[in-house]
């Protein structure tokens, strides 16, 4: 495998690694509706784990509420449940059509809360980040048509990528932290 394969190889992985970041960090709750929040329920439907998404379409009719239309009302009970057992700590209101998740405004301590889980996620991306670094620089040692030379010019071009998407991830936490904070 040639140095510019393993660039493009490693390259598309630092991009998963930041839309999984980016699709990990929208799952924060804000003071705002976002359907996102709902991604990790999910509710036993004929005996499987199916997500909320798949059960229902879910709309943002305000901006502090969610409103959760099953396509089939009998799974209503199911989803209402879900929700429930969640660990968002949000109350479903069924009004026997569909069911409505009001937002409460969060308070200073449960924003500081979500500000430590997104450094938490923020890190947890950034160590994916630099486990990709590393896999790459093993490759390069480990190929013997790859000379000690190439081996370190192909070090620095993985280190100058690596920083790119490291900003690109800190300029994510940072806009979330912001939305996070905002009153």
């Amino acid at each position: 495998m040639s140095v510019s394969d393993v660039l493009k190889e490693m390259e598309g992985r630092f991009k998963k690694s930041i839309e999984s970041a980016r699709a990990d960090f929208a799952t924060l709750r804000t003071g705002r509706a976002n359907p996102a929040i709902l991604d990790g329920v999910r509710a036993e439907y004929y005996g499987q784990q199916m997500p909320l998404s798949q059960l229902a379409t879910i709309a943002v009719p305000e901006a502090r509420q969610l409103l959760i239309t099953p396509y089939d009302k009998a799974t209503m009970a199911l989803i209402e449940k879900a929700i429930i057992k969640s660990d968002l700590g949000l109350t479903p209101n069924n009004d026997g059509q569909a069911i409505r998740i009001n937002i409460p405004q969060l308070t200073e301590e449960r924003r500081k809360e979500f500000v430590k889980q997104l450094h938490q996620k923020a890190e947890g991306a950034r160590v994916s980040l630099r486990n990709i670094r590393r896999d790459a620089n093993e490759q390069f040692k480990r190929d013997e048509a790859v000379t000690d030379d190439e081996a370190k010019r192909a070090e620095k071009d993985v280190q100058k990528l690596l920083d790119r998407y490291i900003l690109e991830l800190d300029t994510l936490q940072k806009s979330k932290e912001a939305e996070l904070l905002e009153v």
